[in-house]
């Protein structure tokens, strides 16, 4: 079965022979057994007077240094079957530094234009050698476009636990000592007496007795500390405002109604 090729040319006449000698290049025997129809000025046209998805390959063959439309790539696209291959003919310029910037663009381009695979080719004959000297070549993806297509959905499964019965597993039981299962013991409620006097017991191990023996040393009693109380109004504030007989004279200030507080190394000697 021949392959259906479309030439494209913006010349005004393009040789059967160079249609002939590009299609070689592809080395396809079904494409070279193929009648060509060739299409002369086709940036010209707005639209390709071919049917939609009925060419297999389309060659354009141009000397013209410019790189082909974005509306001609799109025409091409069209007329392609889904797989055809698109081939592009360039003329070589005199720098080889320039021909290889424009096949740089020119595949950039089809890429753009949503062809795949696109690549520089060797040529097997000239096109003619005044008409061009390389070639690039794509492809039209395999599926149309508003083509659907059903995903399958991995079916969700638990992940599964391989538990080694010869393995070494430690019983959490055994990481408890005696120590550990023994029930804290509390000091008992009552120890302290707590009524208004709040005095520690003998045995006294809530801090109490600490406290009362630096209440003791600064002569004041509990109840002044955890109510203080001040007839002038000013031994909140501290030493600069407290009179010489005041009796809270060397504490941190304090709001009157409020315990004192004081600190764990409050008697403690500097020296």
């Amino acid at each position: 079965m021949q392959s259906a090729v479309l030439a494209l040319s913006e010349d005004k006449i393009l040789p059967v022979s160079a249609v002939l000698n590009a299609i070689r290049d592809l080395g396809d025997e079904a494409v070279e057994q193929c009648d060509p129809q060739i299409i002369t000025q086709a940036s010209s046209l707005s639209q390709l007077p071919v049917e939609s998805f009925s060419i297999d390959t389309v060659l354009s063959i141009s000397s013209s240094h410019e790189l082909p439309g974005d509306q001609l790539l799109e025409e091409i696209s069209r007329v392609l079957k889904p797989g055809g291959t698109i081939l592009i003919y360039k003329k070589l310029t005199s720098d080889k530094g320039d021909v290889d910037k424009a096949i740089s663009a020119l595949e950039g381009k089809l890429l753009l234009a949503g062809f795949l695979d696109a690549q520089r080719i060797q040529l097997k004959s000239v096109v003619p050698a005044e008409v061009a000297s390389f070639g690039v070549k794509g492809k039209k993806p395999t599926w149309k476009i508003g083509s659907s297509f059903a995903i399958k959905k991995a079916p969700k499964s638990l992940a599964k636990l391989q538990v080694d019965d010869d393995s070494d597993l430690i019983d959490e039981d055994t990481l408890l000592t005696e120590e550990d299962l023994k029930k804290p013991q509390l000091p008992l409620v009552g120890d302290c007496e707590v009524g208004s006097t709040r005095k520690a017991c003998k045995n006294c191990i809530c801090g109490r007795a600490e406290a009362e023996e630096k209440v003791e040393k600064l002569g004041l009693t509990m109840d002044q500390l955890n109510n203080p109380q001040s007839a002038c109004g000013s031994c909140g504030l501290g030493d600069a405002f407290r009179c010489g007989t005041c009796p809270y004279k060397g504490l941190p200030p304090f709001k009157l109604g409020e315990k004192v507080s004081l600190s764990s190394n409050f008697l403690v000697a500097d020296i």
